[in-house]
């Protein structure tokens, strides 16, 4: 490949932040502050084009040297899948599209006025939905861009589809394009491109006979598109002003429990899968046991919150049964969660007291202040809510708080209350356990071994 004249300036360099250690980039000597200029002589647009170029046995790496000021040609073989390692500032390597809808329901629309600036940033974005799972509602896509998802192969893509009467799907998301969904969503199940979709249900807009009408509708394009969730919607007590939404109840509950099991029986008989998935709210709301692990089909969409309460409790319960009874010096644990998941995990650290003599297990359930009492989930809890109901309690030896109430990234929580903060605050050491409680068990196991009796 023929050097020419490069320009370390050019807006489609990416410079590179660093490199993982022990990687192909670290052994090449790449460091922070060089720039990337292309990948088999092709300029990368984005994380798309650099994920997908750097998967190739044989890769031309172009980079820009900050030392020698002078670009580099770097030949390598390596593995298919293995990576080069650079990091970069941004994970998509350009810029964040932002999202023209104005959803009746949106979250962020809920969010008081005072915290930090991102997290009003709404984002649709379909390099997203590859990346990182992200849900979008194809209203802000191109023609070019569906193009490029098929020319590239990029499954799953994750549809925010909410409801497929159209004039409906206008109404709710405010975009004069919400229409373009069934075009889009033809051209990917026609490319054979793996789709999983969400419903946000909201009370008296898309669910009863318009939620009916939406499943089957979307069942045509089963097998690739692979499931559907149906979530409800998140009120929070920062509304004025914006679209009138209502809680849904007990019986709404029951009721979107019936419908949805009625085409999963239906879906289970023509195609060997459920199909449609309800968002474990809707059973806890409806004082109902969640299905069975087979229901959720390899638990599809467990980051959207389906399913996560039928494996925490399954795995937790294989893990209790396989204990061995042991007694300990009286030891406490004090377990943060929301409204929501108080009773459950309740009844499971109930489970765990009875195989451990004298260890002392305190579920606290927080009430979301910040949000508002409709929002239950622990996910949003924050510093301050937590602080200001457990303060002047007695939490033991140990206070545990599920993973997702943390920044990504941080050791702070959504309304930048640090947990060394809170820790000096409660005089009590903090530990975080995974959200699907899958280290729950063996974190309380070592905490308690310094207490066994001898």
């Amino acid at each position: 490949m023929e050097l020419k004249h490069y320009n370390k300036d050019e807006a489609h360099y990416h410079e590179i932040l660093g490199v993982e250690q022990g990687s192909i980039a670290d052994e090449l000597g790449i460091k922070a502050g060089d720039k990337l200029i292309s990948i088999n002589g092709k300029t990368v647009q984005d994380a798309l084009d650099y994920h997908l170029f750097v998967k190739e046995e044989f890769i031309d790496l172009m980079i820009y040297d900050l030392e020698h000021d002078e670009p580099w040609l770097y030949e390598i073989e390596k593995d298919e899948e293995e990576d080069l390692g650079l990091i970069f500032d941004n994970n998509l390597m350009d810029e964040y599209r932002s999202c023209r809808n104005r959803c009746v329901f949106c979250f962020i629309d809920q969010l008081p006025k005072g915290m930090r600036e991102t997290l009003y940033f709404k984002d649709d974005d379909a390099r997203l939905s590859f990346l990182q799972g992200n849900y979008i509602t194809l209203t802000n896509m191109t023609d070019r861009e569906v193009d490029r998802i098929i020319e590239y192969h990029l499954s799953p893509i994750n549809i925010s589809i909410h409801t497929m009467n159209l004039e409906l799907r206008q109404k709710m998301l405010k975009n004069k394009n919400s229409g373009k969904i069934v075009s889009y969503m033809n051209r990917l199940y026609e490319a054979g491109i793996t789709m999983n979709g969400q419903i946000v249900l909201c009370k008296g807009l898309n669910d009863h006979d318009e939620l009916a009408y939406s499943i089957e509708a979307l069942s045509q394009y089963i097998p690739h598109l692979q499931s559907v969730s149906v979530v409800p919607v998140g009120l929070s007590k920062h509304r004025d002003g914006l679209y009138p939404l209502e809680p849904f109840t007990k019986e709404d509950c029951i009721e979107v429990v019936k419908l949805v099991e009625d085409f999963q029986q239906q879906y289970m008989t023509l195609h060997n899968s459920h199909f449609i998935h309800l968002g474990d709210e809707f059973y806890i709301m409806a004082d109902l046991e969640p299905p069975s692990e087979a229901t959720y089909d390899g638990y599809l969409q467990l980051e959207n919150g389906v399913g996560m309460t039928r494996m925490f409790v399954d795995d937790l319960t294989r893990d209790i049964e396989g204990l061995n009874a042991v007694s300990i010096k009286p030891t406490k644990i004090s377990l943060i969660t929301g409204k929501l998941f108080e009773p459950t995990l309740r009844a499971l650290m109930f489970m765990l007291e009875a195989k451990v003599q004298n260890l002392k297990l305190q579920v606290i359930g927080i009430e979301n202040d910040f949000f508002g009492p409709k929002i239950t989930v622990s996910g949003l809890l924050t510093g301050k809510d937590i602080l200001h109901q457990v303060k002047g309690t007695d939490l033991g030896q140990y206070l545990y708080l599920p993973d997702n109430v943390l920044r990504n990234g941080e050791d702070v929580l959504l309304d930048d209350i640090a947990v060394s903060d809170m820790e000096k605050v409660l005089n009590t050491p903090v530990a975080f356990i995974d959200c699907f409680g899958s280290n729950l068990v063996q974190s309380i196991l070592n905490h308690i071994e310094p207490y066994k009796n001898t």
